[in-house]
């Protein structure tokens, strides 16, 4: 299956929230680095998978995305 990968402003332009408060608020507390976001090549840019992203907006927090976040 194909992902969207959408940069931190194109993700907040999407759910209607600021990129800051993606950054400081959600990233890591409710998306999570290799289920809701990867740094491609190790680097610092960050992307999010947009199928990800919106499944856990319809179906909030899963059993599997709290383990992944510990």
């Amino acid at each position: 299956m194909a992902m969207t990968y959408l940069t931190t402003k194109e993700l907040s332009e999407r759910i209607k929230y600021d990129d800051r408060t993606i950054r400081e608020q959600l990233k890591d507390s409710v998306l999570f680095e290799g289920v809701h976001y990867v740094r491609p090549f190790g680097g610092r840019k960050i992307l999010f998978l947009w199928e990800r992203v919106e499944e856990e907006m319809l179906n909030g927090m899963t059993i599997d995305s709290l383990i992944t976040g510990l």
